[in-house]
């Protein structure tokens, strides 16, 4: 199938609605992903947020901003689909659990669309594993055995050599400050390393001036 069917169908994907795994979505689908085939550099997210089935754009939230932050890449570079792809683990918003939090992607994306979804994208030679779901799937019995582990091991990941290598990473939500602020060798190991990378794919003139 190419791209660009396989892309119209998820975009009309109705699954979670109509053959469900488990409770239904609770609102109408609006499937969010940015893809082509000449990206060299994706993102492996988790699941749009409200404010991003709102919009219909990807990490357009303080999440968002912290992740181009991080990759040191303007808003501009960062939806450019020409050279940085954007596939979540779930593509449309799961809605909120009894606290107020996101609930986890939903199972059905992943099942249904994820493997033919990167099959039709021959360029890419990183993926970055945006928190504990994207490293569960593309990592599998690879993946430690929890999230800290799994990044604090990124060396290891970021060498394979056979189809895209892959930077876990722990989400840019604000949940996560404590998380940062425990584990300081992320912000001084792995981010000049994902910086580099990024510079690398995406080239030098598409990365933000000096701060």
């Amino acid at each position: 199938m190419s791209l660009t069917k396989l892309v119209r169908e998820i975009s009309g994907c109705r699954i979670c609605v109509e053959a469900p795994r488990g409770k239904p979505l609770p609102h109408e689908p609006r499937p969010v992903l940015r893809v082509s085939k000449s990206a060299r550099l994706a993102i492996a997210g988790q699941a749009p947020g409200a404010r991003v089935h709102a919009s219909g754009k990807p990490f357009t939230d303080p999440s968002g901003d912290r992740l181009r932050d991080w990759m040191d890449v303007t808003p501009e570079v960062f939806y450019d689909a020409r050279r940085v792809a954007i596939v979540p683990m779930g593509f449309c918003f799961p809605g909120h659990d009894a606290n107020g939090g996101d609930l986890p992607p939903r199972r059905e994306c992943a099942a249904a669309w994820h493997t033919p979804l990167f099959e039709t994208l021959p360029n890419l030679e990183l993926i970055l594993l945006i928190g504990s779901y994207a490293q569960r799937w593309h990592l599998g019995a690879r993946r430690k055995k929890t999230m800290t582990e799994t990044v604090a091991n990124w060396q290891q990941y970021l060498k394979d050599s056979e189809g895209p290598r892959y930077l876990p990473m722990p989400h840019p939500s604000w949940r996560n400050n404590r998380w940062l602020k425990q584990n300081p060798w992320f912000g001084e190991d792995v981010l000049p390393t994902l910086r580099r990378e990024v510079r690398r794919l995406v080239g030098p003139k598409a990365v933000r001036t000096k701060r």
